[in-house]
């Protein structure tokens, strides 16, 4: 069973920072890319970053210069370090596995409960 799981959000001042996990389970994690979504209120689902099988790395540009994508083969687990984050950041994260990076932005998949992050002061 295919398993992906985020955690790490919360709430955080603007500028501030965070680190994101996606941790998996139930499939060969070094075959598949990985893809981070995220879903404001009242607003459609975005992709923002994606990390191929090979650790190639692409961001949105609503996030190039403040997310960084990262993935452990040891953990089975990715990772968004975010950072210098702004209110337009607020959503619900999710995490995805894409078998490439391709066209990421449009994958479609299930969402699970993903994790909250805010914005706010």
């Amino acid at each position: 069973q295919v398993q992906l799981v985020e955690s790490g959000g919360g709430l955080v001042q603007p500028g501030g920072s965070l680190r994101l996990a996606c941790e998996t389970s139930g499939y060969t994690f070094d075959w598949y890319a990985i893809a981070w979504f995220r879903r404001a209120p009242g607003k459609e689902r975005e992709g923002v970053s994606c990390i191929s099988n090979e650790g190639s790395a692409y961001y949105s540009d609503s996030v190039s210069g403040r997310f960084t994508v990262s993935r452990d083969s040891a953990k089975n687990t990715a990772y968004l370090a975010m950072h210098n984050l702004k209110p337009e950041d607020t959503a619900v994260y999710y995490c995805a596995a894409p078998l490439s990076c391709s066209g990421y932005e449009a994958f479609r998949f299930s969402e699970g409960l993903g994790t909250q992050v805010t914005v706010s002061s």
